[in-house]
């Protein structure tokens, strides 16, 4: 079976910037791109349910409106998420990101996802055995809840530092084997070009296509951007960033394939300060992203 390519757009981008769904869908009609990852940051799981319900219905008509597809959903924040030192707390994020697959679903999605957990400093320390043990045992009542919605799958993102769940390949691989091992979905690997643990010894860990030659398999969708070898930021494909980058497509395309992966969304997970000329030029540069990746994905 032939590696099938499609490009998305991940809407990071358009929280507090285009926070209405006829703004980023309008954007992302513009920019020819047919995939939308919707996230946690543009409906919040814990607002009043009319408010919640009003927006559901405004994003479902914009996706129609413009003809855009949402497969797959993610959250926004850098939490501890239920790896929270406070059980109390690492509870009431479970029963958030149900309510966020209870959203996903309702919007047409088909997974929902987030980075696995983050340690507190004190607890890798102390009793990283012991909240992971109780992560892995959120995710799988996540799992079961996902099933009865209707979700298909969940995703989970490899970090960057000891302290993210999944920072190296091996970690990762442990990671993985332990979200699916009794889960009631499949859970699969949302890979990010610019995560790794700068800090391990083994260079693969922060070779982008190491990564993808070695999860491409499990992987629904991958988060793309330019990066360097300091893992700097959520660069565009721009001229000046393709320049000191080194995120290539025939690179991504060759280790998916090599991956073992079938049929991937390639989402442009771009990021831009809160600065001028910066914020002005998101949507500009946004198309130049799209324009350079066009030449080697068509769909």
């Amino acid at each position: 079976m032939a590696l099938k390519l499609r490009l998305g757009l991940h809407l990071g981008f358009a929280i507090n910037r285009y926070p209405e769904a006829e703004e980023w869908s309008r954007i992302a009609d513009e920019l020819g791109v047919k995939h939308v990852q919707f996230v946690s940051g543009l409906l919040q799981p814990d607002f009043p349910k009319e408010v919640i319900d009003n927006q559901i219905r405004k994003v479902k008509r914009a996706l129609k409106e413009h003809n855009l597809i949402c497969e797959h959903t993610f959250t926004s924040p850098r939490e501890n998420f239920m790896a929270h030192p406070d059980e109390h707390i690492a509870a009431y994020w479970l029963k958030w990101f149900k309510d966020f697959a209870t959203i996903s679903r309702k919007i047409g999605a088909i997974s929902t996802g987030c980075l696995a957990g983050i340690y507190s400093v004190k607890d890798l320390r102390e009793r990283r055995d012991e909240i992971f043990n109780r992560t892995i045992k959120g995710w799988h009542e996540l799992a079961r809840y996902g099933k009865k919605t209707g979700l298909r799958y969940l995703t989970w993102e490899p970090m960057s530092v000891k302290r993210e769940m999944g920072e190296t390949i091996s970690e990762a691989k442990r990671m993985h084997d332990a979200l699916n091992k009794g889960s009631a979905l499949p859970v699969k690997m949302a890979l990010d070009v610019d995560h790794g643990d700068l800090s391990s010894p083994n260079p693969n860990d922060t070779d982008p296509y190491a990564w993808i030659r070695s999860f491409g398999a499990e992987c629904l969708f991958l988060h793309l951007k330019q990066s360097s070898a300091d893992k700097s930021g959520h660069h565009p494909f721009t001229e000046k960033w393709n320049k000191e980058g080194r995120i290539f497509p025939e690179e991504v395309i060759e280790a998916l394939d090599d991956g073992g992966a079938k049929d991937v969304i390639l989402f442009f997970e771009l990021g831009w300060r809160e600065r001028e000329p910066h914020d002005s030029n998101v949507v500009k540069e946004l198309k130049e992203s799209v324009n350079y990746w066009r030449e080697y994905v068509s769909e």
